[in-house]
């Protein structure tokens, strides 16, 4: 390696995964060169979550960084970690400074069938990664009062609408999204498309949301009319746009492979869905992509809180690392790419390479080992796994 990816360690088992992934699959093999970042919830607590966006701006130095998945804080979490404040998701917090699309797409291995019978090919899920309710406003209306959305222009205009006379106390919220970051999501979507010659579909409720969601929708439209579709009719791929509860209907029923661009919550959600009807959340690659080319790999879940406490209590635990793997890989792949180091592209191939074939020979975790329609096939603790990958990859 030649420059450093942009390091960012995380919480509960896998943290302690993202240790032993690096011991026992990157040193053997790689000169590991990282700048490290301790997104642990103690240490952002700790650094009033500066450490987050310390990071975030490394990677916009650097432009690879790899994430291990981290705590986004609730109530019983405050009190547990004994925390200065509810912090709010690393995820956003970096999403936001980069403001990129976040491209997820599951982990195919035979033996393992989607839950979904007519699924045949890997769906990618394109989230927009800015705005929307993980940069929202929120107050609790302790009683009667009359709640107003209110923008105010520098040359003094206000604009003012109603938005609910409230009879007793009540929740209220204020979302926003930028022209700025949506053009740059679905300039994204429709690169993204071409690059891999996918149809793309993009979905949300404008039916409902006839300014907000709306403004999503216009602006696909206008980028594809004006500047890809014949790029899209000579490559043999469709855009289209569709209300999101169809989108829904039409991906169950559909065969797969393509790309569903959704706004930011509805990618959260339905990435989920699509990972677990893939086999499982632990199958799921994610990079965030920033518009200026910089690249954010992490794995698409949590940080497995009741194998930790297990653990911790010195209990066998079987947990997939695969997420964590891809992400990994993925920013060797991508750092290779940039510094023109052909060698690590080849080992982070072999790497993925490695753990699709340890699965597919019959070794693997709980989760997969429950799904898994392979008559021979063992499983395995969580660091007997990386054992097993690591005999391969030599």
């Amino acid at each position: 390696m030649t420059t450093p990816l942009v390091e960012m360690d995380g919480d509960e088992m896998t943290r302690i995964l993202w240790q032993a992934i690096k011991e026992k699959l990157l040193l053997p093999f790689v000169d590991l060169k990282c700048e490290y970042y301790d997104l642990g919830l103690p240490y952002r607590n700790e650094t009033d979550d500066a450490v987050t966006v310390a990071a975030a701006e490394a990677i916009k130095k650097y432009g690879v960084g790899v994430k291990c998945a981290t705590i986004t804080p609730n109530a019983q979490r405050v009190e547990e970690y004994k925390l200065k404040k509810m912090w709010k998701s690393p995820n956003g917090t970096i999403r936001a400074v980069l403001d990129g699309t976040v491209f997820r797409a599951p982990v195919v291995v035979n033996g393992i069938r989607p839950v979904v019978s007519t699924w045949k090919k890997p769906i990618t899920l394109a989230r927009h990664a800015y705005g929307d309710v993980y940069k929202n406003s929120e107050l609790y209306v302790n009683g009667a009062a009359k709640a107003e959305l209110c923008v105010t222009y520098p040359d003094g205009k206000v604009e003012k609408k109603d938005i609910h006379n409230f009879d007793g106390a009540g929740v209220i919220m204020g979302m926003h999204n930028t022209d700025a970051s949506i053009t740059a999501f679905a300039h994204a979507c429709f690169q993204y498309a071409l690059s891999i010659k996918q149809d793309l579909w993009f979905s949300s409720k404008d039916t409902i949301s006839k300014t907000y969601d709306h403004r999503f929708k216009d602006i696909f439209a206008d980028l594809y009319e004006t500047q890809y579709k014949e790029a899209f009719e000579a490559a043999g791929i469709e855009y289209f746009y569709t209300l999101i509860d169809d989108a829904v209907a039409r991906v169950v029923r559909s065969e797969g492979g393509f790309i569903w661009a959704c706004k930011n919550y509805d990618g959260d959600v339905m990435s989920d869905m699509v990972a677990t009807a893939f086999g499982s959340l632990a199958m799921m690659t994610s990079v965030l992509v920033s518009p200026d080319g910089k690249y954010e790999y992490e794995a698409a879940h949590g940080t497995v809180t009741r194998h930790y406490y297990k653990h911790l209590k010195g209990e066998a635990t079987s947990t997939n690392s695969v997420a964590t793997i891809f992400a990994w890989s993925g920013a060797l792949r991508k750092r290779g790419e940039l510094d023109n180091l052909p060698d690590l592209v080849a080992f982070a191939d072999k790497l993925e390479k490695a753990t699709i074939d340890t699965i597919e020979s019959g070794v693997m975790t709980g989760d997969l080992y429950a799904l898994s329609t392979l008559e021979n096939k063992t499983k395995v603790g969580s660091l007997e796994f990386l054992d097993a990958i690591a005999e391969k990859l030599a």
